[in-house]
């Protein structure tokens, strides 16, 4: 091929490239439209092996599907980014993604240009966000019962996880669940053979608990090991009698360092990494549970729950006899559960720790299940922190007119990117009418006029009977924060595909010569 023939060969190179850009968009887009609102459709997904996965979760189905195209890939990583960051809101951010990049590249193809584009996009965006930050209602506490509304549509209406998502933030409380730090999706633990319920600690999981762990309730203390609790070896090779010696006194250390722990009165022993054999004999003889492989986030949520210090076997050998009991934790109670493979650490005296535990009756279903499980966590967790809009669609379309407004006060050609946010913030209602069966631009310029009329941004669609309802004594309602970083995401990723002035083909790698 030529080298000239890398180049998009157009009349206007621009254009071929924003509407290229702006097809693989929208059929990214079409993928998880259909799933959108109450009325949603699932989508089924289908490998070269026939293997299925059926979802209505707009991540999963931008996961799992198969894209090529560069902008293709750029919304598919705008939806990773919204489900890590806000847990729910994936498939809203692609839409509008879609619709900001379909407006725009109407406007330059009216002879706008681009860059003026871009930056009404980035004025209208900042106009739409701040206005809806003014509609945000706020939650002061933790038993408003919005939290249980926005939980119950977050997970589908299912009243078991509506339940115990709502219980769990009841027991961490407003102070963690406002931690920037803490993902309350975390707490999230699926099981096949279990009832979903909220176990009032943290749950440990233990694969191989061959036999039933005893019950200890009363004041336990507890030891959380960063590594193994294993002898140590000398890095020589043991060769000489000298050397020899050498590990036997090693082993004798370790020996004694198991019955300091015993004199210590410890009850539960959690370890990153495997204890050794006869350490766990003796300590089973001593009746202390002993946890071990566990995972590092794991080890943090035990030792914040009982106020314990993680410490190595290194400075648990210098600390010990006297040393060690400020690095020690406390519960009141420690149990194993056979049949969910884990132990339960409850009632320690630091932060108060909740595990939501979903169960299904098959493997299939139960990965559903711990997805909207924790979808509604997070739902949760961001109405708290920012409060809830009207959900529908309904907040969108009331700031549209809004932009559609301060549009009239942008000049110069900046004015055509501030529309392209008003058409674009009316795409969330337009996909729910049309899932639920009616005419989208009947109902749209319906629920416009009655918004006008009343000054209301919590008017919509009604999905059963497509009549025009007040969407907050519906009870549909969606949190601030996860709206407000669909919108911001979606406008990034929108002027990052406007941005690109051509696509080029890059050479492949050269193959080296020896």
């Amino acid at each position: 091929m030529p080298e000239n023939e890398s180049f998009v060969r157009n009349p206007d190179a621009r254009i071929s490239a924003l509407e290229s850009n702006a097809k693989a968009v929208k059929e990214v887009a079409s993928a998880v439209s259909s799933t959108l609102g109450p009325k949603g459709l699932d989508t089924m997904l289908v490998n070269s092996k026939n293997e299925v996965v059926v979802t209505n979760d707009g991540v999963t189905i931008l996961e799992l599907m198969k894209t090529e195209h560069p902008a293709a890939k750029m919304i598919v990583n705008v939806a990773k980014a919204q489900q890590e960051e806000m847990g729910d809101g994936t498939t809203t951010a692609t839409l509008l993604a879609s619709a900001l990049v379909d407006e725009g590249v109407k406007q330059v193809a009216h002879g706008v240009p681009v860059i003026k584009v871009i930056d009404g996009i980035q004025k209208g965006i900042r106009f739409a966000l701040h206005k809806m930050q003014e509609k945000a209602r706020p939650i002061y506490e933790l038993d408003d019962e919005w939290l249980q509304r926005i939980a119950f549509t977050a997970c589908r209406e299912d009243e078991d996880i509506t339940m115990a998502v709502t219980e769990a933030a009841y027991i961490l409380g407003r102070e963690k669940l406002l931690d920037k730090g803490f993902k309350f999706s975390s707490c999230v633990m699926a099981h096949p053979r279990s009832e979903t319920r909220v176990v009032p600690g943290v749950l440990l999981k233990q694969p191989h608990m061959d036999s039933e762990v005893q019950r200890k309730k009363g004041e336990t203390l507890v030891l959380v090991l960063a590594d193994s609790l294993e002898p140590d070896q000398d890095p020589k090779d043991f060769a000489s009698d000298d050397e020899n010696n050498k590990q036997e006194r090693l082993k004798e250390e370790f020996y004694v360092m198991l019955e300091h722990i015993i004199h210590l009165n410890v009850g539960l022993i959690v370890a990153g990494g495997s204890v050794d054999p006869y350490a766990e004999s003796v300590f089973a003889d001593a009746g202390i549970v002993v946890v071990e492989n566990v995972a590092e986030d794991d080890l943090r949520k035990v030792a914040e729950h009982t106020r314990a210090r993680i410490v190595k076997r290194s400075a648990l050998r210098r600390s010990l006899p006297d040393g060690m009991k400020p690095f020690l934790g406390v519960c009141k109670e420690v149990a194993g559960d056979n049949e969910l493979q884990c132990v339960s650490v409850t009632g320690g005296q630091g932060k108060p720790y909740a595990t939501i535990v979903v169960g299904a009756t098959t493997e299939d279903v139960i990965k559903e299940q711990e997805r909207i499980a924790k979808d509604a966590a997070s739902a949760v967790q961001a109405a708290i922190r920012g409060g809830f809009v009207p959900g529908g669609g309904a907040v969108e379309l009331f700031i549209a007119r809004h932009v559609e407004h301060y549009r009239e006060t942008i000049q110069g050609t900046e004015r055509f990117g501030v529309s392209a946010v008003a058409e674009a913030l009316q795409k969330p209602m337009k996909q729910v009418v049309a899932n639920a069966g009616f005419n989208p631009l009947e109902k749209i310029e319906s629920v416009k006029v009655f918004q006008a009329k009343r000054q209301s941004d919590s008017l919509g669609v009604d999905c059963d009977r497509g009549t025009i309802v007040d969407m907050i004594e519906m009870g549909v309602v969606d949190p601030l924060l996860v709206k407000a970083h669909a919108l911001k995401t979606a406008g990034e990723v929108a002027i990052a595909i406007l941005r690109i002035h051509a696509i080029v083909k890059m050479k492949e790698n050269p193959v080296s010569k020896t």
